[in-house]
């Protein structure tokens, strides 16, 4: 039977240690963190070295231990994107403690069931988004809160084990809301495969990551594997302009950039590139979504640099990819990283047997890889569904050629990729019934080109009432996050569904009307 076959993580470890402690000793001076606000100027960036930036964090640490919270309890961070974000976040895994981080776009009832749901026993707040209401055991940590926190005298990393809980996060999933993915202190071990496999990273090399602090995709290729490496990693937290990143590029002497494939889209179409005009960047990494081979294409041939595309979930991140030591092949997403154990199981049966090659099944991952989460947060029952004896399925499909590269052939469930981000069609699909001039409705996530696809909804208006699409998005818009809304949406007379009653989605792109009225994209 395959399993993970690269080295394994010691008993005793410590997500926040093992990023940041050997370099804050052996090179404290080094440059950790460039945090930009403006892309033209010095004058809005600040500099964090290694030193510095473990002083925070073990000052964040001991703050969190004097104020009374106990190991594995759950802390919400309802913050903004700066670096403070990161601190906390590194901080409250310092202490032992599980960080949420939450992307700032939740509206106050996706933040307050999420809240709920974790038990979280306390809630970060830098004072730039709306709370929620909370129950009244939970605290909250305000801005004079961080503050102390940051000045508190400096303690020492908790003693944690690698199978400890390190931070929790929140994914769609197959039921209405979203469910929590539970992270061990192991978790940022199991990355080391991406270390060559996808970013082919060189000492030296400074990072450009083109998400915000609040995304794990940051998080993770942005701040985690630069720093477990001894890396310079950039942020920027300025106002949004596609024109930026390559002025950050030039300014910081960035070597690599990571973004989802509709910001390299967007600098290809706004911004002057050329050969030469991005130096030094050395490549390009993109996940979140499938990069489409034109894009890649017309990438290389206006920059003369390469795209790395990767393929992740949320319960163990990216575990395929293509990096410059495995070239990228036409329709491929990439190979298995180094050390991990992936197969294509059967669909149909629950057989442990991996598939021959070129045969499409179900992607999955052996559960000795120390990447792989601990499991849903008090969830058995979806938890359950996941698992086939030593495998861990996570609903993509995909096919291993001969050549061992993984070609992506879609989900075997309904779940939707909006931005890099998984929706639930039934979350959205809750608060759409809800209006009062809906009798029916489903969403879906249709194509409008061969490298666009965009969230649809498709709604039955109630008799003798009428909506206007853009209202009904607008009235989503009050519970959901801007990235789960429709992009688009049409009346329809009925929804297609099975002989069983089930919604049939396959069949919703074929309802939309050649030439879409005025008002039903947004």
């Amino acid at each position: 039977m395959l399993s993970y076959s690269a080295p394994l993580p010691p008993r005793s470890f410590n997500l926040a240690r093992y990023c940041l402690a050997e370099s804050a000793t052996a090179k404290p001076e080094a440059l950790a963190l460039i945090v930009s606000r403006d892309a033209s100027s010095d004058q809005g960036a600040t500099y964090w070295r290694y030193g510095a930036l473990e002083d925070v964090v073990l000052r964040i640490a001991e703050g969190f231990r004097r104020c009374g919270f106990k190991r594995g309890e759950r802390v919400f961070l309802r913050m903004g994107n700066s670096a403070d974000y990161a601190f906390l976040f590194f901080g409250a895994n310092a202490a032992g403690l599980v960080p949420i981080p939450a992307s700032s776009m939740l509206s106050t009832a996706e933040a307050s069931f999420l809240i709920a749901d974790a038990q979280a026993r306390a809630v970060v707040t830098d004072g730039t988004l709306p709370m929620p209401s909370l129950p009244e055991d939970v605290r909250v940590i305000g801005p004079d809160g961080i503050a102390a926190l940051k000045t508190s005298p400096r303690g020492d990393y908790a003693d944690t084990k690698a199978d400890d809980p390190g931070f929790l996060i929140y994914t769609s999933g197959t039921q209405r809301s979203p469910k929590g993915v539970l992270h061990a202190q192991r978790a940022v071990w199991g990355r080391r495969p991406m270390y060559q496999g996808w970013y082919g990273y060189e000492p030296g090399d400074v990072v450009l990551h083109a998400g915000a602090f609040n995304w794990t995709y940051t998080l993770g290729s942005g701040l985690f594997d630069p720093w477990a490496n001894g890396l310079t990693s950039i942020v920027y937290v300025g106002q949004k302009d596609i024109a930026v990143w390559p002025k950050l590029i030039q300014r910081h002497g960035a070597t690599i950039m990571a973004a989802v494939p509709t910001v390299y889209r967007q600098m290809l179409k706004y911004c002057a590139l050329e050969r030469g005009a991005l130096a030094p960047l050395r490549h390009g990494l993109t996940a979140g979504e499938a990069l489409p081979e034109t894009l890649r294409s017309a990438w290389r041939e206006h920059t003369g640099l390469t795209l790395y595309e990767a393929l992740g979930m949320s319960e163990i991140s990216t575990y395929i990819s293509c990096s410059p030591s495995v070239p990228p092949k036409p329709g491929a997403v990439g190979k298995p990283q180094a050390g991990r154990a992936v197969a294509i199981l059967d669909p149909e049966t629950q057989d442990e047997t991996p598939l021959p090659v070129n045969s499409t099944g179900l992607i999955a991952v052996h559960r000795s890889d120390p990447g792989l989460m601990l499991g849903y947060w008090n969830r058995p029952e979806e938890e359950a569904q996941v698992y086939r004896g030593q495998w861990f399925i996570g609903g993509d499909l995909g096919r291993l050629d001969e050549d061992g590269y993984l070609w992506f052939e879609g989900r075997a469930d309904d779940i939707m990729n909006a931005f890099g981000y998984r929706v639930s069609p039934l979350e959205v699909e809750a608060v759409l019934a809800r209006h009062p001039a809906v009798a029916d409705v489903a969403v879906a996530e249709v194509r409008m080109r061969n490298d666009v696809s965009l969230i649809a909804a498709f709604f039955v208006p109630r008799d003798g009432q009428s909506i206007a699409p853009k209202a009904l998005i607008d009235f989503a818009g009050q519970e959901l996050a801007a990235y789960k809304l429709p992009r688009a949406a049409f009346a329809i007379a009925e929804l297609p569904r099975t002989p069983n009653g089930k919604v049939k989605r396959s069949a919703l792109a074929s309802l939309m009307p050649a030439e879409p009225a005025e008002g039903a994209m947004s």
